[in-house]
């Protein structure tokens, strides 16, 4: 694939989450986006409209099929990603994922053991990976400015209004606030501590057996991470990262943030880094770039760290007794 050549993308899913990363796909020159799919080929128009797209597809398998498509993006809800991502790869596409990858482990392993069969990049929708001040944080770590790390602290609860009628409380669709956005508290935890020795984790649950709100503890070897999550209620989404030497603080949301602190004693430091649109753009040239240079998965997030992560997760649900079909 040629750098002066745009790449291709084709779009499976067209809730909300696909609008917004369409939309940053028109922040990058090097993007196209060429193709999107939806079950109602009226939906799919419209998206196409929209976002002044060339092709509009009422089933996914036809926009599988279409070879004028370089990478897809999936974004139906999670319990069709490990489906939805081996056909695409068994029809020769690079695919890009949602988060989480499954709703088990061992789909996560299908997957990613597909896309090795075939030779293509695969990579899981963990933007915040690529924010720049997460990737800003990694570095002041791996600088030994704060010293060794001895505690992760980080929320995500947002309340959603009316959750019985939508995809949070329907476990059929991997509804709960574990599997939408206590993923991001663990990815964090991860990203920084690695593989905790031991999870233990309580859950509250909705009458379907979703979960409504869930904390975490992951113990390490000499050192912790506390995390929440929960779809009742809003607090501050802010994430702290404690060291023997200093700390780190992402300010909200801080999944997405724009700017962080570094304080060492009596000495805090402010930065400020502003994204390009709300963040998505930087996974898309992660891709990109690993697209041009015949990569077949991203050195800054993994086929492994996505099976880790996965395997925590699971663990996680097995502890608070999350049930899945």
């Amino acid at each position: 694939m040629g750098n002066s050549q745009k790449i291709k993308w084709g779009i499976v899913g067209l809730g909300n989450i696909a609008q917004q990363f369409a939309s940053e796909l028109q922040l990058i020159d090097s993007a196209e986006l060429c193709a999107v799919a939806s079950r109602s080929i009226d939906k799919a128009q419209d998206f196409a409209n929209k976002f002044k797209c060339s092709k509009a597809y009422g089933s996914y398998d036809e926009l599988f099929q279409d070879e004028n498509v370089d990478i897809l993006y999936i974004a139906t809800p999670h319990d069709s990603h490990a489906e939805l991502t081996i056909k695409a790869l068994q029809n020769n596409k690079n695919v890009l994922c949602e988060k989480p990858l499954a709703l088990h482990y061992g789909d996560v392993v299908k997957m990613i053991t597909t896309a090795k069969k075939y030779n293509k990049f695969f990579m899981e929708a963990f933007w915040t990976r690529f924010n720049p001040s997460i990737r800003e944080t990694l570095q002041h770590i791996q600088n030994g400015s704060i010293g060794e790390v001895k505690y992760v602290n980080a929320d995500f609860s947002i309340k959603f209004e009316n959750p019985d009628n939508t995809r949070m409380t329907d476990i059929e669709l991997g509804g709960g606030a574990l599997m939408d956005i206590g993923v991001y508290p663990l990815f964090l935890a991860y990203l920084i501590l690695g593989i905790p020795k031991e999870i233990l984790a309580k859950s509250n649950f909705y009458s379907t057996g979703a979960d409504t709100q869930t904390s975490i503890i992951l113990q390490y070897e000499g050192a912790q991470a506390v995390l929440h999550s929960s779809f009742l209620y809003t607090c501050n989404v802010e994430a702290t990262i404690s060291g023997t030497k200093g700390r780190i603080n992402l300010d909200p949301l801080w999944f997405m943030t724009e700017s962080y602190s570094l304080t060492q004693g009596d000495q805090k430091t402010k930065f400020e880094r502003p994204t390009l649109g709300k963040g998505y753009t930087y996974e898309i040239e992660e891709c990109h770039a690993c697209l041009k240079a015949n990569k077949t998965e991203s050195e800054l997030w993994s086929h492994q760290n996505s099976l880790e992560l996965a395997a925590i997760v699971e663990e996680v649900k097995n502890k608070i007794g999350l049930v899945y079909s």
